[in-house]
């Protein structure tokens, strides 16, 4: 008890903290270095004989002994659990981010010339920089999509001005002979800082503050060798880039442009979906919405596109061109926000189906809360395109009572962009891996981040994608830098198919087993038949993601996964595979739902349905919230998780629940179809109303500490 006393008294003395944080123990490290301390002094069975010498001292009050004392010990403890201290000068001379512009020696070597285009949807900004792109005798568009990408691409080349493709997934060579052309469009990420240009084009310039992938636009922004750099974005990203401009020594010549047609907030909400008429876009933020809306206006004998985030590209433009098309009967659009970049569409009026958005936060909860002004701007923007059959633009809401939240967010002011994204690069990792040999790449990556410096203009993005990769593929043995190629590969990692399958690539990849077109074949079972169902949809856009996953790592490792020019071929099938069932959607809705158990609603998305809206923030751990029909279905068991057969029989058991218990158009239904509460929480409601019920029925306390004792209690007196 003496022993623990003095310890506790050691942690507290505000002179340790100090000490600790000269030697690089910053406040978490420091507590986390006393637990690990305290732990070894009070339960070890020995300790050594100085130390031991000393704590008697202490603890007798012997002579000058004081718990000053116990530092050097302390401290010789941490290095042992945290090894970087002992090189902690070197690890944070690397970390050190404050100073992005010195990375890029050759732009800093050239004079550019910095002009941002500046206004909102619909006002002729990026054709103005494009116009530009196009007279130059070298340029690159850098953009966000890969749609955006193409369209630059081909509209290029129609101007007959030899352009090259360059995404992730696919290099496209206009030149027989694979030389590379002068112009290149690309998505900006994997755009070259090496190359001379005369004319850039940075697209969507207010996403460098995006959290995942706000670093590639700084990277850009900073790093482009070009004699023009021309920014287009909205303007509350104007200030940021002008202070980033000012760091580097060059000038920004702002151009301002107005909406070239009137955009319009109506008085009124639809209602009723009896109330569409052509043009129309409902816009839905999750994918069981989508499902729904597209069911009900099927059922009043009308036609419509659906256009969603998961969908391959080439779908997405089917789509598009369906609803653009004045000749087809489909007039209707039912979309989730991916309309907002890279699609040109004919639309008339934005319907918002909700103005409720899922995101996830810092801790990885599930948010529920409205939309930011600059994404309502952004979707309604897309009503009254220039050029479209419509030269008007309307705006409204399904519901009445959203219609008033709607305006109030569209007339608050676009709070102005203040920090861009960096991250780590590859060499940064190498050289923390050399001071550590023996750190995972995650643990490398969080003491990276936890020793990073940044400018105030500056802030490090989020790594938890790259860290959830980086724990899953631990246990393979690869070298450092193809560890981290696979790290940074594009997936969502909420697909457990195609998590499963990056896992079997690193582990092929590490028994140096080329990755071949039969090998994939096998794997993803194909071919696949068109779909019957909606989890059938689901699945074959996973396996698309496969694809373009293989494609990606082909770019990076070509003799590993030698065939990128089959496995191209079958996705473009697979495309015109899932097109067929994105036009016959409402019938695998209807398949879907007779499939399902009566008064239940089939689970196909990890969004809440959110027809209804409230002006609040509900938070819902991902532990607690709706799996997305992949993880119900189509996935292999994924480390970690539970089996296939375990989820399917634990759904069909939560149904049958769900249905005894709320089958009979009860106020659990109408909330669960509001989505205003989830079954997750409606189970947990019913327990607790059964535990009071049962508290109650034998006169007992309320309190959850008394529970286990009032059921003993309870059955005495039954």
């Amino acid at each position: 008890g003496e022993v623990l006393k003095n310890l506790n008294k050691f942690y507290k003395r505000k002179e340790i903290q100090r000490l600790g944080a000269e030697n690089g123990l910053d406040a978490r490290l420091f507590h986390q270095a006393f637990i690990s301390f305290r732990k070894y002094i009070m339960e070890s069975s020995s300790v050594s004989a100085d130390l031991h010498i000393i704590l008697n001292d202490i603890c007798c009050g012997a002579g000058k002994s004081h718990v000053d004392d116990l530092f050097p010990f302390f401290l010789r403890h941490a290095k042992q659990i945290f090894p970087m201290l002992d090189c902690m000068d070197d690890l944070r001379k690397i970390s050190d981010l404050r100073l992005p512009p010195n990375w890029y020696p050759d732009a800093r070597a050239l004079q550019r010339k910095i002009i941002f285009h500046a206004g909102p949807t619909n006002s002729g900004k990026t054709y103005h920089a494009i116009q530009r792109f196009l007279s130059a005798k070298s340029g690159i568009y850098c953009g966000p999509l890969k749609l955006l990408a193409h369209e630059i691409f081909q509209k290029s080349n129609d101007a007959n001005v030899p352009c090259d493709l360059v995404t992730g997934e696919e290099h496209v060579y206009v030149n027989e002979d694979a030389r590379q052309a002068p112009h290149i469009a690309c998505t900006i990420e994997m755009c070259s800082t090496n190359t001379p240009y005369e004319v850039a084009v940075i697209d969507e310039v207010q996403m460098i503050r995006d959290p995942a992938r706000g670093w590639a636009w700084t990277r850009a922004l900073l790093g482009l060798c070009a004699e023009e750099i021309h920014v287009c974005g909205e303007p509350a990203a104007i200030d940021l880039v002008t202070e980033l401009m000012y760091t580097t020594g060059e000038e920004v010549e702002v151009r301002n442009y107005k909406r070239l047609t009137s955009l319009t907030v109506l008085d009124y909400a639809l209602e009723s979906l009896d109330n569409l008429r052509p043009g129309d876009c409902i816009v839905c933020f999750s994918k069981n919405d989508i499902y729904s809306v597209s069911r009900q206006i099927e059922a009043r004998g009308l036609e419509c596109a659906v256009i969603y985030g998961s969908l391959p590209p080439g779908t997405k433009l089917e789509q598009a061109k369906k609803f653009n098309d004045p000749n087809d009967p489909c007039k209707i659009l039912v979309a989730t926000d991916a309309i907002g970049m890279g699609l040109n569409l004919s639309i008339k009026r934005i319907i918002f189906n909700s103005i409720v958005k899922p995101t996830i936060n810092e801790k990885g909860e599930k948010e529920i809360d409205s939309i930011t002004t600059s994404q309502a701007l952004q979707i309604a923007g897309r009503a009254g395109r220039y050029g479209s059959s419509f030269k008007q633009g309307e705006v409204t809401t399904m519901h009445r009572d959203d219609l008033i939240q709607l305006k109030e967010i569209l007339n608050e002011p676009v709070p102005p962009v203040k920090a861009a994204g960096l991250h780590p690069t590859p060499e940064q990792i190498e050289m923390f891996a050399y001071h550590l040999p023996d750190a995972t790449l995650s643990n490398l990556i969080d003491i990276f981040v936890s020793l990073s410096q940044v400018d105030g203009l500056y802030f490090v993005c989020n790594i938890d994608d790259f860290k959830f990769l980086a724990d899953m593929i631990q246990h393979i043995p690869l070298n450092l830098r193809s560890r981290y190629v696979f790290c940074t590969s594009p997936l969502n990692r909420k697909e457990p198919f195609v998590c499963t399958t990056l896992l079997k690539f690193a582990r092929q990849f590490s028994r140096n087993e080329p990755l071949t077109f039969d090998w994939l074949c096998r794997h993803t079972k194909w071919p696949l038949a068109a779909p019957k169902n909606i989890k059938e949809l689901v699945h074959l856009e996973a396996v698309h993601d496969v694809f373009d996953l293989y494609l990606w790592l082909s770019y990076r490792f070509m003799d590993m996964f030698p065939d990128a020019v089959l496995v191209r071929d079958i996705q473009k099938k697979l495309d015109e595979i899932i097109q067929v069932g994105v036009c016959n959607i409402t019938k695998l809705i209807r398949a879907s739902q007779s499939a399902t158990a009566p008064g239940t609603a089939e689970v196909v998305s990890e969004d809440f349905p959110l027809s209804r809206t409230k002006r609040d923030t509900r938070v819902v751990s991902d532990c607690h919230g709706t799996k997305s029909a992949e993880a119900l279905s189509v996935a292999p068991e994924v480390p970690g998780e539970r089996g296939a057969k375990n989820l399917k029989a634990y759904r069909s058991a939560t149904r049958q629940e769900d249905v005894k218990s709320h089958g009979r158009g009860s106020l659990a239904d109408r909330l669960l179809r509001e989505g205003l509460l989830t079954q997750e929480m409606l189970r947990q409601l019913e327990s607790e109303w059964q535990d009071q019920h049962r508290n109650t029925r034998y006169g007992l306390g309320s309190k959850r500490g008394d529970q286990n004792s009032s059921k003993e209690t309870g059955k005495k007196k039954k």
